[in-house]
């Protein structure tokens, strides 16, 4: 399909992910171990999705990879709001975080409205 590299959208997706690894260490405790992996997972799944997406053969498989990765970055924002929530996280780092999953997720949508564009042009042509 095409280049990850050139996808802005990766780009933000992978900063994101070293953003949040680096908030994910901050919080401390046993108790939460699983809520700082779970951080670090669902935001490490959005760029490793397109990644995995723009590999394969076909547009409608990349649209496929998309969503997943739309799917991996609202599972990223509840994490944060729980973190939040639970006054492991201070409200800097959480404002920033959870804006930067907001521009990433309407990066994902534009993204996907237009491959799944292409979909229907080719269809159309075809027709």
């Amino acid at each position: 399909m095409s280049n990850y590299h050139d996808l802005e959208v990766w780009r933000l997706a992978h900063a994101l992910v070293l953003n949040v690894h680096t908030e994910a260490k901050r919080i401390r405790g046993a108790e939460y171990t699983s809520l700082r992996s779970q951080m670090v997972r669902a935001a490490m799944s959005v760029p490793t999705n397109l990644v995995e997406g723009s590999a394969q053969e076909s547009a409608r498989e990349f649209c496929r990879f998309i969503k997943i990765a739309l799917n991996s970055s609202a599972e990223l924002e509840y994490h944060l709001l729980l973190g939040r929530d639970l006054g492991l996280m201070k409200p800097e780092p959480f404002n920033s975080l959870t804006d930067q999953t907001t521009k990433v997720r309407k990066m994902l949508w534009g993204l996907l409205r237009g491959v799944s564009r292409r979909i229907d042009a080719a269809k159309t042509q075809r027709s």
